[in-house]
């Protein structure tokens, strides 16, 4: 199951870090998962600081 960022996103980049798959990129004043590399293993969701990321 894939991932989203929702508007509650401060673009700290901590998902990014966390990504084993490299499927989060800087947006447009947030960032945003590729949802066609997202494997869907929640590490981005349990190191977002702001809660931000949600199955989508």
């Amino acid at each position: 199951m894939a991932y989203k960022i929702t508007d509650a996103c401060v673009a700290c980049g901590s998902c990014a870090d966390a990504c084993p798959m490299e499927a989060i990129a800087e947006g447009d004043g947030k960032y945003e998962i590729n949802a066609d590399i997202c494997v869907g293993c929640g590490s981005c969701a349990d190191t977002c600081p702001m809660e931000a990321i949600v199955e989508e």
